[in-house]
């Protein structure tokens, strides 16, 4: 791009903010203070510069000490208000369906397919909301899928030796433990092939989603077509199995889709696994590496978990499994899942779309058709919310609740189904991790929070067997 097409468009961008607030005013809009940056592109460029750092929080952060908690930009293609804000945000979560619809960028929506439980609306969401979340409960959990969860963290435990990519290894196991929740598929070549694919899907969520344009959205798209054309194999395979009533029936997912009084379309039900499965395999495993990460920097909190967790192992037999009431028994493992949450803020925020004018606090208003971000992250980092916000801190949470303010799966209508059991697999895997293996890691590694959070390096330990190990 030449210098003068630079400074054309660097001199429109006020003009661009200067029109759309005349537009307000004489609409009676009392949009929110900020600028919506360059034509076309808004601050997209400047958003993802800084999420693709260690610390992306000056992105907001230099917003909200000039604007405020909330204010508006140009982020995907469309003015947004961004809200770091409690109240705010409450009242965006608590309002779907009423003042709010779900909105994402245009890449999201494609890879995932009109029918994912994220794209969903009105009474369809609700139920399926409420089927999964029942699917994903304690008491599921604790009856059809805390054996496997930690038969499959076992297994995969006992080939690490040596130097090991701990979120690639993370990786793998929730994978395969997804597979196995929705669709009782045991890991296997094409498990591995399928997540392969898979990696692919998510590198195109935070792209522009136009494939001429976009080599990686492109690649995204061929390999949501090959992932679709998988599940929708399996999808039809378990629907003549269950007309033919061959075989032992399943306590999956995919039963419970294919035995609704509602028929399904296997596209209907390949656009639901799909998105269930990127929601299992990419927050849970980051969340796992994460919690290590955090902990080896924190040697005192792991100190204690391994205190509990070995406490908690030193009274079961050889090769037993762990139980519900092992799970119950770990409040400080709590502590560290919730901490691990807050600081590494997985899901950031979500998008949503006023459905009318909307005034908040403040005497602003939110424009209807317009886009809005309801920033966790934010709320989770700000120091007059918790105390050293930034400083990994578990035993935070013996003290006090946090009320309202802590936000890491959602809330309201679409509060994430599927918090009871990533919670569930954090604490098993780090029993199993600190009861058997030492480590320290193998090189330096940082965060980075683009295109989804994790680490730079998918964070390379060294591991060993401790000699004390219970279970060998």
């Amino acid at each position: 791009m030449d210098a003068s097409l630079l400074l054309s468009l660097a001199l429109s961008a006020p003009l661009a903010t200067l029109l759309l607030l005349a537009v307000a005013r004489r609409f009676r809009w009392r949009l929110p203070p900020g600028s919506l940056g360059l034509p076309l592109i808004g601050e997209t460029l400047q958003l993802i510069t800084a999420y693709k750092t260690e610390n992306p929080e000056p992105f907001i952060d230099d917003r909200v000490r000039r604007h405020g908690p909330v204010f508006i930009t140009h982020v995907f293609g469309e003015p947004t208000v961004f809200s770091t804000d409690p109240e705010v945000n409450r009242l965006i979560l608590q309002n779907e369906g009423k003042l709010f619809e779900v909105s994402y960028p245009g890449s999201i929506s494609n890879l995932l397919g009109p029918r994912s439980l994220l794209l969903m609306k009105g009474e369809l969401h609700k139920r399926m909301h409420s089927l999964t979340m029942n699917f994903n409960g304690s008491a599921t959990i604790r009856r059809h899928f805390l054996l496997h969860i930690d038969r499959l963290i076992r297994l995969n435990l006992g080939s690490w030796s040596g130097r090991v990519l701990l979120m690639e290894e993370a990786k793998k196991i929730t994978f395969e433990l997804t597979m196995k929740q929705l669709m009782s598929i045991d890991p296997g070549e094409w498990t591995e092939s399928l997540r392969k694919e898979y990696l692919l899907v998510i590198e195109g969520f935070f792209t522009v989603p136009i494939t001429l344009v976009s080599a990686t959205y492109r690649r995204a798209i061929r390999a949501r077509t090959k992932v679709a054309e998988a599940l929708a194999v399996i999808v039809r395979q378990r629907r003549r199995e269950r007309e033919e009533e061959k075989g032992a029936p399943k306590s999956d997912m995919l039963a419970t889709l294919l035995v609704r009084d509602e028929r399904f379309s296997d596209e209907e039900i390949v656009d639901f696994l799909v998105a269930l499965l990127v929601a299992g395999y990419e927050t849970t495993s980051t969340l796992m590496t994460l919690a290590v990460k955090f902990l080896t920097e924190t040697p005192l909190a792991l100190a204690q978990l391994k205190e509990e967790q070995e406490e908690i192992s030193a009274k079961k037999d050889l090769l037993e499994g762990l139980e519900w009431i092992d799970y119950k028994s770990m409040p400080f493992t709590q502590c560290v899942v919730n901490e691990t949450l807050r600081v590494a803020n997985i899901v950031s925020g979500v998008f949503r779309r006023a459905m009318t004018d909307i005034p908040i606090k403040g005497g602003y208003v939110i424009p209807k058709g317009w886009k809005v971000f309801a920033s966790f992250r934010a709320v989770h980092l700000n120091p007059e919310n918790f105390k050293d916000a930034r400083k990994f801190d578990p035993w935070r949470w013996q003290k006090s609740s946090s009320g309202n303010i802590y936000t890491p799966f959602g809330g309201g209508p679409r509060l994430c189904p599927g918090y009871e059991l990533a919670r569930v697999i954090l604490s098993v895997f780090l029993n199993r991790l600190v009861t058997r293996f030492s480590w320290v890691p193998a090189e330096e590694d940082k965060l980075v929070f683009f295109p989804t959070t994790g680490t730079q390096k998918r964070y390379p330990i060294f591991v060993k067997q401790r000699e004390d190990s219970a279970w060998k």
